[in-house]
């Protein structure tokens, strides 16, 4: 889903009877104005400044999350952006030597945003997939998530994936759940419904009333929903799969994405990796 940002050249306006030989140029426009960028990325990474540089130079890395996953990242009651994902964040971004600035948007448009230059980094629950790495990068993985599926305390007809068929099931939209559902689960099970949602709590939302028969998510990701909002709903059956997490960039951007891993190195190495875990999560790090 991801798309590249093509660099538009300057066009040229021809405006004397003089002919102009115009060599090197690739493009050409009629009005004389600078062109913009449009949505596909520079191939090379010497068709641009280092972007590690230019982080640093800013001063601040724009960090793209969702803020309404917790306890992974959320706005906290001050209207921060809080949780697992930004603390990992700051972090990092200490780290490197610079500050993490936070820009909120719903997941489907995340990677899209990473790839328009909206965003310099991804740290919200990106799962590492080998269709994703055509198009991106990531750090190594900071967290590993179980995914289950999930259903209403007095449902007894769906104990598995295997009982999906003919029913409704809600999933994040453009998450890696949701492919994993359209193109695992739908042929080995037979038709289903696949219902899509920009947040979780509206899937558990829909999951508790009953608008829909189960969603597939992890634990560490809807317990403090399910606690704050009394939802009577459950996991069943053993994880379905095991996902991991790390941090997104653009690709091309190799200085960037060994800072990265070396902040990391060293946020496990020293206990303060351990120290976010068990703030969030209240067990140790499971990678």
């Amino acid at each position: 889903m991801s798309v590249t940002v093509k660099q538009l050249i300057k066009g040229i306006s021809i405006i004397s009877v003089i002919t102009a030989v115009v060599v090197g140029c690739t493009s050409k426009s009629g009005n004389n104005t600078q062109g913009t960028a449009s949505a596909t990325p520079k191939s090379t990474s010497a068709a641009s400044e280092d972007l590690l540089a230019s982080i640093k130079k800013s001063g601040k890395i724009r960090i793209g999350l969702m803020g309404t996953y917790a306890p992974y990242n959320f706005l906290n009651d001050k209207h921060e952006v809080d949780g697992f994902d930004a603390d990992v964040a700051k972090e990092v971004a200490k780290r490197i030597g610079v500050q993490a600035d936070f820009i909120t948007g719903e997941f489907s448009g995340l990677i899209e945003g990473l790839q328009t230059n909206k965003y310099d980094a991804l740290v919200s629950q990106v799962t590492i997939t080998d269709d994703r790495k055509k198009t991106m990068d990531f750090s190594t993985p900071y967290i590993k998530n179980s995914v289950s599926v999930i259903v209403k305390n007095e449902n007894t007809t769906v104990k598995g994936i295997e009982d999906f068929k003919e029913k409704k099931i809600g999933v994040g939209l453009g998450t890696n759940d949701e492919t994993y559902l359209r193109n695992e689960v739908l042929p080995k099970v037979g038709t289903f419904d696949i219902v899509t949602y920009n947040d979780v709590i509206t899937s558990l939302t829909d999951l508790n009333a009953g608008r829909i028969d189960a969603t597939i998510n992890n634990i560490f990701a809807i317990q403090p929903l399910v606690e704050k909002n009394r939802f009577q709903i459950k996991t069943v059956g053993a994880s379905v799969k095991d996902d991991f997490a790390g941090i997104a960039i653009r690709k091309n951007n190799a200085e960037l994405l060994s800072a990265l891993n070396n902040a990391l190195a060293e946020m496990k190495s020293d206990g303060t990796f351990k120290q976010i875990f068990q703030k969030w999560f209240k067990v140790d790090p499971n990678i």
